[in-house]
């Protein structure tokens, strides 16, 4: 099985609280800000590791796992720590994050699919920065292939996978025939979450995803790392959505202090119009 997975890098949002507005509000300041992989692409690449491998030997790779990202030179740095982690090779299609948005990188995606004929892309369902949900639906319609979002659960099945996908009232269980576009969920990382055909049903995987060893850090700068121009893939390089100006949301009011119940209740229905 050959596996596609894009991945996003991000801004750790454990450090929000370094995002700065200029005055001019044209754009986010990103000085400072600490860079990591957006958490539900890392589940997916853990996701695609486990399917392509035997779960009691997971140092041979059974199949072929190939990263994606777009960004300027830098975000290599993402793709080699996914390469440490067991991917095969990576690819990143030189961009800036100011000049995509979803439709962009889906169509920029849909080309790269039709060249590398992998058997599955697999994705996380959203990234934490835009939160948009949408690239890995997009990409779906425009290969018209099938698809299952939100994935908690994947078994592999002969020219199939079962996914069961997290919904409202539980889990929904779908069989998608490969190819497909796959959307993972942050359960997939789970010890019993993901089967290839290879790992016995019995395997219980650590829970989250794996860590690379040094010895897989170091060989992972041998690995391939091709560099692609997003024109070569979207010659129409317009974009549908467009960042006009960022405010910062306005500060909250100082907290008081009440008596009694009576004046609560009198604040909150003639002051905050709540009641």
């Amino acid at each position: 099985m050959k596996i596609l997975v894009p991945l996003k890098r991000v801004a750790d949002p454990d450090n929000a609280n370094k995002v700065k507005i200029p005055a001019s509000g044209e754009k986010i300041d990103t000085a400072g800000l600490e860079w990591k992989p957006n958490p539900f692409d890392e589940y997916a690449l853990e996701a695609a590791l486990r399917l392509t491998e035997n779960g009691t030997q997971p140092k041979v790779r059974a199949g072929e796992v190939v990263v994606v990202t777009f960004g300027p030179k830098e975000t290599e740095t993402t793709l080699r720590a996914a390469l440490a982690t067991g991917a095969d090779r990576a690819i990143r299609v030189d961009a800036t994050d100011d000049k995509l948005d979803g439709d962009l990188v889906a169509r920029a995606l849909r080309a790269l699919v039709e060249k590398e004929k992998p058997d599955v892309v697999l994705m996380g369902k959203q990234a934490v920065d835009g939160d948009s949900n949408q690239v890995g639906q997009i990409l779906a319609e425009l290969l018209d292939w099938p698809m299952a979002t939100f994935a908690a659960t994947i078994r592999e099945e002969a020219g199939a996978l079962l996914v069961g996908r997290e919904v409202d009232g539980g889990v929904s269980t779908l069989r998608v025939k490969l190819p497909a576009v796959v959307t993972v969920d942050l359960r997939i990382v789970a010890p019993t979450s993901v089967y290839s055909l290879k790992t016995p049903q019995t395997h219980k995987y650590n829970d989250g995803v794996r860590f690379a060893a040094l010895p897989a850090i170091m060989a992972a700068k041998k690995k391939p790392l091709a560099e692609v121009k997003l024109a070569d893939l979207a010659s129409d390089q317009a974009t549908k959505v467009s960042y006009h100006g960022f405010a910062a949301p306005p500060a909250r009011k100082a907290g008081i202090k009440v008596k009694d119940v009576g004046e609560l209740v009198s604040k909150l229905k003639n002051e905050a119009k709540v009641l």
